[in-house]
Protein backbone atom coordinates (compact mmCIF):
# COMPACT_ATOMS: atom_id res chain seq x y z
CA UNK A 1 0.00 0.00 0.00
CA UNK A 2 0.83 3.50 -0.60
CA UNK A 3 -0.36 6.30 1.36
CA UNK A 4 0.47 9.81 0.04
CA UNK A 5 0.02 12.98 2.09
CA UNK A 6 -0.35 16.36 1.19
CA UNK A 7 0.87 18.72 4.06
CA UNK A 8 1.84 22.34 4.39
CA UNK A 9 3.80 20.79 7.59
CA UNK A 10 5.76 17.49 6.66
CA UNK A 11 7.68 17.82 9.54
CA UNK A 12 4.93 16.65 11.85
CA UNK A 13 5.09 13.30 10.01
CA UNK A 14 9.06 12.27 11.77
CA UNK A 15 6.37 10.41 14.32
CA UNK A 16 5.86 7.87 11.73
CA UNK A 17 10.03 7.11 12.19
CA UNK A 18 9.52 5.67 15.25
CA UNK A 19 8.28 2.09 16.89
CA UNK A 20 6.28 -0.51 14.52
CA UNK A 21 5.16 2.06 12.00
CA UNK A 22 8.90 3.44 11.66
CA UNK A 23 9.77 -0.60 11.19
CA UNK A 24 7.51 -1.68 8.59
CA UNK A 25 8.36 1.87 6.42
CA UNK A 26 11.79 0.85 6.70
CA UNK A 27 11.25 -3.03 5.80
CA UNK A 28 9.26 -1.13 2.54
CA UNK A 29 5.81 -3.27 3.70
CA UNK A 30 4.29 -0.03 2.97
CA UNK A 31 5.15 3.29 1.87
CA UNK A 32 4.34 7.35 2.75
CA UNK A 33 4.55 9.12 0.74
CA UNK A 34 5.03 13.21 1.75
CA UNK A 35 3.64 16.40 -0.60
CA UNK A 36 4.71 19.63 0.54
CA UNK A 37 1.40 21.98 -0.84
CA UNK A 38 3.78 25.15 -0.38
CA UNK A 39 5.64 23.66 -3.40
CA UNK A 40 2.90 23.87 -5.64
CA UNK A 41 1.55 27.39 -5.36
CA UNK A 42 2.46 29.45 -8.23
CA UNK A 43 2.62 32.72 -6.21
CA UNK A 44 6.20 34.08 -6.04
CA UNK A 45 5.80 33.86 -1.91
CA UNK A 46 4.21 30.36 -2.09
CA UNK A 47 1.58 31.87 -0.46
CA UNK A 48 -1.33 28.65 0.34
CA UNK A 49 -4.32 30.99 1.95
CA UNK A 50 -6.32 34.10 1.70
CA UNK A 51 -9.21 36.06 3.49
CA UNK A 52 -12.67 34.52 2.57
CA UNK A 53 -14.95 35.68 0.83
CA UNK A 54 -17.71 37.36 2.73
CA UNK A 55 -15.81 38.16 5.27
CA UNK A 56 -15.06 36.14 8.55
CA UNK A 57 -12.09 34.84 10.50
CA UNK A 58 -9.05 33.24 9.82
CA UNK A 59 -8.04 32.59 6.25
CA UNK A 60 -9.37 30.06 3.95
CA UNK A 61 -6.28 27.47 2.04
CA UNK A 62 -6.43 28.49 -1.80
CA UNK A 63 -7.49 26.14 -4.71
CA UNK A 64 -4.73 25.69 -6.91
CA UNK A 65 -1.98 24.83 -5.14
CA UNK A 66 -4.08 21.87 -3.54
CA UNK A 67 -5.58 20.96 -6.64
CA UNK A 68 -1.99 20.69 -8.79
CA UNK A 69 -0.37 18.91 -5.29
CA UNK A 70 -3.73 16.39 -5.90
CA UNK A 71 -3.06 15.53 -9.50
CA UNK A 72 1.07 14.99 -8.67
CA UNK A 73 0.20 12.75 -5.85
CA UNK A 74 -2.53 11.33 -8.09
CA UNK A 75 -2.57 12.02 -12.03
CA UNK A 76 -4.84 9.70 -13.47
CA UNK A 77 -7.64 9.16 -10.10
CA UNK A 78 -6.54 5.76 -9.38
CA UNK A 79 -6.49 6.74 -5.78
CA UNK A 80 -8.96 7.29 -3.16
CA UNK A 81 -8.61 10.95 -1.95
CA UNK A 82 -9.46 11.54 1.36
CA UNK A 83 -9.66 15.39 3.23
CA UNK A 84 -9.14 15.26 6.70
CA UNK A 85 -12.33 17.49 8.08
CA UNK A 86 -14.44 17.39 11.27
CA UNK A 87 -17.26 17.95 8.80
CA UNK A 88 -16.75 14.02 7.77
CA UNK A 89 -17.66 10.79 8.09
CA UNK A 90 -16.71 9.37 11.32
CA UNK A 91 -13.79 7.40 11.66
CA UNK A 92 -14.44 3.63 13.32
CA UNK A 93 -13.21 0.15 13.05
CA UNK A 94 -14.92 -0.81 10.16
CA UNK A 95 -13.52 1.61 7.26
CA UNK A 96 -10.29 1.58 8.83
CA UNK A 97 -10.27 -1.80 7.93
CA UNK A 98 -12.08 -0.73 4.23
CA UNK A 99 -9.07 1.49 3.55
CA UNK A 100 -6.62 -0.88 4.83
CA UNK A 101 -7.42 -3.24 0.94
CA UNK A 102 -6.67 0.11 -0.97
CA UNK A 103 -3.54 0.05 -2.78
CA UNK A 104 -3.17 3.49 -2.83
CA UNK A 105 -5.03 6.59 -0.56
CA UNK A 106 -3.95 10.10 -0.60
CA UNK A 107 -4.80 12.10 2.28
CA UNK A 108 -5.57 15.83 2.07
CA UNK A 109 -4.46 18.08 4.73
CA UNK A 110 -6.06 21.81 5.35
CA UNK A 111 -5.01 24.91 7.60
CA UNK A 112 -6.24 27.56 9.35
CA UNK A 113 -9.69 27.83 8.81
CA UNK A 114 -9.92 24.88 5.94
CA UNK A 115 -10.11 24.98 2.15
CA UNK A 116 -11.51 25.98 -0.75
CA UNK A 117 -15.03 23.93 -1.24
CA UNK A 118 -14.28 23.93 -5.22
CA UNK A 119 -11.55 21.68 -4.30
CA UNK A 120 -13.72 19.24 -2.30
CA UNK A 121 -16.03 19.06 -5.22
CA UNK A 122 -13.54 18.74 -7.61
CA UNK A 123 -10.88 16.49 -5.99
CA UNK A 124 -12.41 15.11 -3.06
CA UNK A 125 -13.94 11.52 -3.16
CA UNK A 126 -14.36 11.09 0.97
CA UNK A 127 -14.36 13.30 3.99
CA UNK A 128 -13.03 11.87 7.16
CA UNK A 129 -13.41 12.90 10.68
CA UNK A 130 -11.62 11.79 13.81
CA UNK A 131 -13.97 12.86 16.28
CA UNK A 132 -16.40 16.46 17.03
CA UNK A 133 -13.24 18.69 17.82
CA UNK A 134 -11.36 21.10 15.98
CA UNK A 135 -7.27 20.48 15.30
CA UNK A 136 -5.07 23.28 14.10
CA UNK A 137 -4.63 20.93 11.25
CA UNK A 138 -5.66 17.65 9.19
CA UNK A 139 -2.34 16.42 9.83
CA UNK A 140 -2.67 14.77 13.09
CA UNK A 141 -5.84 13.76 12.19
CA UNK A 142 -3.83 12.03 8.94
CA UNK A 143 -1.45 10.76 11.61
CA UNK A 144 -4.45 9.03 13.70
CA UNK A 145 -5.51 6.99 10.14
CA UNK A 146 -2.28 6.27 8.72
CA UNK A 147 -1.53 4.56 12.40
CA UNK A 148 -4.78 3.19 12.27
CA UNK A 149 -4.51 1.66 8.74
CA UNK A 150 -1.10 0.16 8.78
CA UNK A 151 -2.22 -2.24 11.48
CA UNK A 152 -4.08 -4.02 9.17
CA UNK A 153 -1.60 -4.28 6.60
CA UNK A 154 0.19 -8.28 6.46
CA UNK A 155 3.63 -8.13 7.90
CA UNK A 156 3.19 -4.44 10.37
CA UNK A 157 2.27 -6.10 13.31
CA UNK A 158 3.79 -9.37 12.53
CA UNK A 159 0.67 -11.17 14.03
CA UNK A 160 -2.89 -11.22 12.99
CA UNK A 161 -3.89 -12.19 16.01
CA UNK A 162 -3.17 -8.58 17.49
CA UNK A 163 -5.87 -7.11 15.41
CA UNK A 164 -8.43 -9.81 15.45
CA UNK A 165 -9.45 -9.40 19.59
CA UNK A 166 -8.41 -5.98 19.88
CA UNK A 167 -11.02 -3.52 20.93
CA UNK A 168 -13.23 -2.83 17.74
CA UNK A 169 -12.26 -5.77 16.11
CA UNK A 170 -16.15 -7.27 15.54
CA UNK A 171 -16.78 -3.48 14.64
CA UNK A 172 -18.86 -3.46 18.44
CA UNK A 173 -17.17 -4.54 21.77
CA UNK A 174 -14.15 -3.04 23.42
CA UNK A 175 -11.35 -5.21 24.23
CA UNK A 176 -11.44 -7.47 27.63
CA UNK A 177 -8.61 -6.54 30.35
CA UNK A 178 -4.85 -7.37 30.20
CA UNK A 179 -2.70 -8.57 32.70
CA UNK A 180 0.94 -9.84 32.98
CA UNK A 181 2.67 -11.03 35.99
CA UNK A 182 3.87 -10.37 38.67
CA UNK A 183 0.58 -11.97 39.78
CA UNK A 184 -0.15 -9.80 42.19
CA UNK A 185 0.58 -6.33 42.60
CA UNK A 186 0.20 -3.89 45.50
CA UNK A 187 -2.81 -6.28 46.86
CA UNK A 188 -4.58 -7.01 43.57
CA UNK A 189 -4.72 -10.34 41.89
CA UNK A 190 -4.92 -11.78 38.69
CA UNK A 191 -8.52 -13.43 38.23
CA UNK A 192 -8.27 -16.81 39.04
CA UNK A 193 -9.94 -17.95 35.98
CA UNK A 194 -6.74 -16.04 33.82
CA UNK A 195 -4.62 -18.98 35.89
CA UNK A 196 -6.92 -21.64 35.21
CA UNK A 197 -5.32 -23.38 32.32
CA UNK A 198 -9.02 -23.96 30.96
CA UNK A 199 -9.38 -21.84 27.36
CA UNK A 200 -13.04 -21.93 27.28
CA UNK A 201 -13.38 -20.22 29.85
CA UNK A 202 -10.81 -18.02 29.60
CA UNK A 203 -12.60 -16.92 26.42
CA UNK A 204 -15.59 -16.96 28.03
CA UNK A 205 -14.85 -14.61 31.01
CA UNK A 206 -13.28 -12.19 28.04
CA UNK A 207 -15.91 -12.38 26.01
CA UNK A 208 -18.46 -11.57 28.89
CA UNK A 209 -15.90 -8.64 30.26
CA UNK A 210 -15.50 -6.89 26.73
CA UNK A 211 -19.33 -6.97 26.74
CA UNK A 212 -19.75 -5.36 30.32
CA UNK A 213 -17.16 -2.96 29.31
CA UNK A 214 -18.95 -1.78 26.29
CA UNK A 215 -22.45 -1.37 28.01
CA UNK A 216 -20.69 0.90 30.70
CA UNK A 217 -18.69 2.67 28.19
CA UNK A 218 -20.83 3.40 25.17
CA UNK A 219 -24.28 2.46 26.05
CA UNK A 220 -26.44 -1.15 24.77
CA UNK A 221 -26.77 -1.15 21.00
Amino acid sequence: MKISVLTLFPEIYRALDESIIGKALQKGIFEVELFNIRDYSKDKHKKCDDYPFGGGAGMVMTPQPLHDCIQAADPNHNALRVYLSPKGEKLNQNRVTELAKLDHIVLVNGSYEGIDERILKLDIDKELSIGDYVLTSGDFASLVVINAVSRYIPGVLGSESSTEEESFADGKTLEYPHYTRPQEFMGVSVPEVLISGNHKKIFEWRKEQSKKITEERRGKE
